[in-house]
């Protein structure tokens, strides 16, 4: 049975400084086994992977931009991390739709031989073509949420401060996914997200079921950070400079069960 899927539900978002202001749109997110790619590639038509399609999928869009054997990226990044994840590795990500994309955050499921859950790699991307990614081990045992802490090494928003720790709360993808990500200034909370999606078979039928219900998909979540963007310049809440990149392409975080 494969294990990639089609995950359809709700993001919310909801900012506490230095404006507040809430917002809650329905996407889907694509979970891609990355051992399945090639057969995946050979029985879908409606999902292509590489070439301009209905819905498509790139590696080139993650990792390190070069195209290649994203397990084999997955993998260099948790050994440099000390991390042994020798089993299947899962992406969660949203698909391009008519040929663009954009993925504010996609995770990397790292798991060991034994099928536990090893670690997670957050792959963060900002509106200015950049990215960065976070790693943290998940503990054992390894069964239910955890939530995993990182410091905030990477711009993101033009309203948010550097100095900052980010809290990934996650569900691992299995009957529903749950990924909440909480930015605060030590027990001040800044702004909260989170998308929390039903599991479907990743078939022809199912995909086009979820392009129907959201034909937009990529668009509409680029077109509503910078709705909201101009929403909060409206407030006379204006733009911090961008930092440079961090020296390291990865931030070690730790973790907790929940």
């Amino acid at each position: 049975m494969s294990a990639s899927a089609i995950y359809e539900g709700v993001v919310t978002h909801r900012r506490f400084s230095p404006a507040s202001h809430r917002l809650r749109y329905r996407i889907f997110m694509l979970l891609l086994d990355l051992d399945e790619l090639s057969s995946l590639a050979a029985k879908l038509r409606v999902l292509k992977f590489g070439p301009f399609g209905l819905m498509s999928f790139r590696a080139a869009d993650h990792g390190d931009r070069s195209g290649g054997d994203l397990k084999a990226y997955a993998r260099e990044r948790l050994a440099e991390a000390g991390i042994v994840a020798d089993g299947a590795i899962r992406l969660l990500c949203m698909p391009r739709i008519l040929g663009y994309g954009f993925n504010p955050l996609s995770l990397y499921f790292c798991h060991r031989a034994d099928g536990e859950l090893a670690a997670i790699l957050y792959e963060v991307r900002n509106t200015f073509g950049q990215r960065h990614s976070y790693l943290a081990a998940a503990p054992e045992p390894g069964v239910g949420p955890l939530r995993q802490s990182a410091p905030k090494r990477f711009f993101v928003s033009p309203f948010m401060d550097m100095d900052l720790t980010y809290d990934f709360d996650i569900a691992p993808p299995g009957e529903a996914v749950a990924v909440g990500v909480s930015a605060r200034r030590g027990d001040e909370a800044i702004l909260t997200a989170r998308f929390g999606g039903q599991h479907r078979p990743l078939t022809d039928a199912n995909l086009l079921k979820a392009w129907l219900k959201h034909p937009m998909l990529s668009f509409k979540v680029i077109a509503g950070i910078h709705w909201e963007a101009v929403k909060i310049v409206g407030r006379g809440i204006w733009l911090r400079p961008r930092p440079p990149l961090p020296p390291e392409a990865v931030t070690l975080g730790a973790s907790v069960r929940t």
